[in-house]
């Protein structure tokens, strides 16, 4: 057997290695926290929306099935303890772990579980316009906002947004946002934070079965419900006033969510080069870190349909793609500042459509002549009020994207 993976010393990499730190070096942390009104981080103004669904409680969580993954378990590392003075984080194979280990580290960077939504009006997010947010647009249209900053120190939130389950996940270290449909077959499930990591990524795991899953991935891979994938719906990570520009009436998600912490700006300052330098906080096991199409830390925008799945390399824009993916016909809208990306269908009434900028810096198709918003909506023209549909997509560092989906196409490169 393989030796499992070390943990690195990475000059630049200590506001990294902070955040992984700040929720993990005490198991009571999660308990500690003052849950309630009361400790409101910053946010002023009026409360619009609370929101959360109930959790079981920790009595009623099983012990994880380890005799069932589909990974290696030395290449799963729980985090055990502090950033020591050389920069080392303590951790354990997952091969190696009890099962009371497992429970005391459980949900030491704690998911939140009764958020709350303010309007623009009444926000105040960390890191201001230029901060970035992961955006989700519900089945009622209305658009929430989940500022970086907050979920760097949570990474999880459980909702039900018009009517539908889902899960809004983010990792710090893959800078890696996504929103799942919490249901799997016959079950709704609901998840928290195993505190552990695969090739560096979050691991949640859920609460009714207690099986493992991989983040970016959306896979199970450890315990009952190994093998089986969440699906991905449509969301977008970019800057809090792009977003906010192309949904003026989304809601914000409040500093005030029950835990005393400081959200700070949101920044990695220095973990971008030091992944491209092909540094980690722990040794990578995934075949991510060594393709080399593009660089380890470079951002990408990522598209899975069925068994084919392409990366589109975030670069200063705006830039418009057209593309296909699994037989889809996608068009990938990248923002002026290059920091976000929104990927639509082209399809329109049972005809496909190509975009393009025109010279008046309007996004128009060229079948019609119609003028689109950037958040898929046809403004003018014969096909004025017309709404594109979303379409799932990850962003992440390249290399766990790449780990996570090895077989990707990279646009530019592999796809013509």
């Amino acid at each position: 057997m393989r030796s499992p993976p070390t943990p690195r010393t990475v000059s630049g990499l200590g506001t990294a290695i902070g955040l992984v730190a700040a929720g993990v070096v005490a198991a009571g942390v999660a308990a500690a926290a003052t849950v309630g009104p009361a400790a409101d981080a910053g946010t002023t103004g009026a409360v619009e929306r609370i929101g959360g669904v109930p959790l079981p409680p920790d009595e009623q969580i099983p012990e994880p099935d380890l005799t069932r993954h589909d990974v290696d378990l030395d290449d799963i590392l729980l985090i055990t303890g502090a950033v020591d003075a050389e920069g080392m984080v303590g951790a354990l194979p997952l091969s190696e772990t009890r099962p009371d280990q497992l429970a005391r580290h459980r949900d030491s960077i704690p998911p939140i579980e009764r958020p709350r939504y303010v309007t623009v009006a009444d926000a105040d997010p960390p890191g201001g316009d230029d901060g970035l947010v992961l955006g989700f647009v519900a089945d009622d249209g209305k658009a929430y906002a989940y500022p970086i900053a907050i979920l760097n120190r949570h990474e999880i939130v459980n909702e039900r947004l018009a009517g539908t389950p889902v899960v809004i996940t983010y990792c710090p270290l893959c800078r890696s946002g996504v929103v799942y449909d919490r249901r799997v077959g016959d079950h709704e499930l609901t998840f928290g934070n195993t505190n552990a990591l695969y090739d560096n990524d979050l691991v949640l795991y859920d609460h009714q079965t207690n099986s493992f899953w991989w983040q970016l991935a959306g896979r199970a891979i450890v315990g009952e419900l190994t093998g089986a994938r969440l699906e991905a719906v449509p969301s977008s990570m970019m800057r809090y006033a792009d977003w906010v520009d192309q949904h003026p009436g989304t809601l914000v998600l409040s500093t005030d969510t029950g835990f005393d912490r400081h959200y700070g700006g949101g920044s990695l300052d220095g973990y971008q080069q030091a992944v491209n330098a092909g540094s980690l906080p722990f040794d990578p096991t995934g075949p991510g870190i060594d393709d080399d199409r593009l660089r380890p830390g470079d951002e990408v925008v990522g598209v899975a349909v069925g068994d084919e799945a392409r990366a589109y390399p975030l670069e200063e824009g705006p830039a418009v793609v057209n593309d296909e993916v699994g037989g889809r016909p996608l068009v990938v809208l990248t923002t002026a500042t290059g920091t976000g990306a929104r990927v639509f269908d082209r399809a329109v009434d049972g005809r496909t459509l190509a975009f393009e900028e025109s010279d008046d810096g309007d996004l128009v198709d060229r079948e019609t002549g119609s003028t689109w918003s950037a958040s898929g909506e046809a403004l003018s023209g014969p096909l004025v009020g017309a709404q594109l549909t979303s379409v799932p997509s990850r962003t992440a560092f390249w290399f766990a994207f790449a780990s996570a989906f090895p077989h990707a196409d990279v646009a530019g490169i592999d796809a013509s």
